[in-house]
């Protein structure tokens, strides 16, 4: 992970940014530079990946204060939380175990265990798979233990041999004065074995590359910049450290018909001036299909009409956002004859008076009851 960037700056956010503001930040940049937007532009392939390396510490609580206090996301070398000795610890600590070593009859330190890395997968969804949720597969490569060998980088069992350097302790000593000093053996890299004959599978690295599959289930709800983790799906572990995880970073697609603002959707509805200004029934679309909405007489353009439950479920709870139609009222563009005189002839009865009956109540709705009149004139 790289650390010497400015996470904020990255995202665009102030340092007291809220979490709701650092998501919607993500979210903005993470549809910009997606690759599916930027097919074979590696450009913007890059600064998707740096927008979700920055999201993946900013939006979590512990990783965000850790890189305020730091700098990075990791707890600095040396450092133990606690005010204690730190990398300091670990000198003395090296110098006072060695120093009793031979009277506890130690025979072996041993290779340090290492968790394997975390893995990210980017997964695009469309909006119906974000509101119903899906189960889907998903395959990536891995490294993973050599089969052939088990993870031991051997040919043969009988390959692996005690390092003579070490003689299987996997620290060389030193005497300096009173102390016994240690250091890790520089032919078995602190292993206390050697192989002498390399598994013809993965040339003695003990891990090879294969594809994964894995069964995801994403639950409704998600939106763009969720994060499903699976855990011990990423790198393996070394020494015996347990494996790393996968987070699966969701992208959901922009739909033809429909916006979301948290869990509501959003429909313009287009709406000729006539159902506008008289009223009457009219079909409006869901993701479920269509439904017949209502229009009461003198309807504004802008006007909102809420269906209950037509939204997107609550993530991780009960109950489901709304869908809300827009009215957007339209003007015919051309007018046959006997339309313009209709129209003139009602627009001969407006008076002063009946002219407030439009009741603009928006800078949009002025511009309508403009396009309006002008068809009068």
């Amino acid at each position: 992970m790289a650390t010497a960037q400015d996470y904020y700056a990255i995202l665009g956010v102030a340092r007291t940014a809220s979490d709701d503001e650092i998501k919607k930040a993500y979210r903005r940049l993470a549809m910009q530079h997606h690759p599916d937007r930027n097919p074979g532009n590696k450009s913007a392939e890059e600064k998707f990946k740096v927008i979700n390396e920055a999201y993946a510490v900013l939006s979590d609580p512990d990783k965000r204060n850790t890189y305020d206090r730091y700098g990075t996301a990791d707890i600095p070398h040396g450092f133990d939380g606690a005010g204690g000795f730190g990398g300091f610890g670990d000198i003395f600590g090296d110098i006072f175990e060695d120093l009793f070593a031979a009277g506890a009859g130690r025979t072996r330190r041993g290779a340090r265990a290492n968790r394997g890395a975390d893995l990210a997968y980017n997964l695009t969804i469309t909006l119906e798979e974000a509101v119903s949720g899906k189960e889907t597969v998903i395959r990536f490569p891995r490294t993973e233990p050599c089969p052939e060998c088990h993870g031991s980088g051997a040919r043969t069992k009988e390959a692996v041999k005690t390092c003579p350097n070490c003689h299987g302790s996997g620290q060389l000593r030193f005497q300096q004065g009173f102390f016994t000093v240690s250091r890790t053996c520089h032919r078995c890299h602190g292993e206390g074995r050697v192989v002498t004959e390399r598994c013809l599978a993965c040339n003695g690295d003990r891990f090879v590359k294969q594809e994964r599959t894995l069964n995801l289930k994403i639950p409704p709800g998600v939106d763009t910049g969720a994060r499903l983790r699976l855990s011990g799906e990423g790198g393996p572990g070394d020494h015996g450290g347990r494996s790393g995880d996968l987070y699966v970073i969701l992208t959901v697609e922009d739909h033809p018909q429909f916006s979301r603002h948290e869990d509501d959707l959003i429909h313009e509805l287009p709406l000729p001036f006539v159902t506008a200004i008289l009223g009457g029934k009219v079909e409006a679309p869901t993701l479920k299909g269509t439904t017949t909405l209502k229009i009461p007489p003198g309807t504004q353009h802008g006007q909102l009409f809420r269906l209950k439950g037509q939204g997107v479920p609550h993530l991780n709870g009960h109950g489901t956002g709304d869908l809300l139609v827009r009215a957007a009222i339209t003007i015919p563009a051309k007018l046959t004859a006997k339309q313009r005189a209709i129209l003139q002839e009602f627009a001969g009865t407006l008076t002063a008076d009946s002219s407030d009956a439009f009741h603009p109540t928006e800078p949009e709705s002025e511009s309508i009851v403009k396009k309006v009149k002008n068809l009068f004139e």
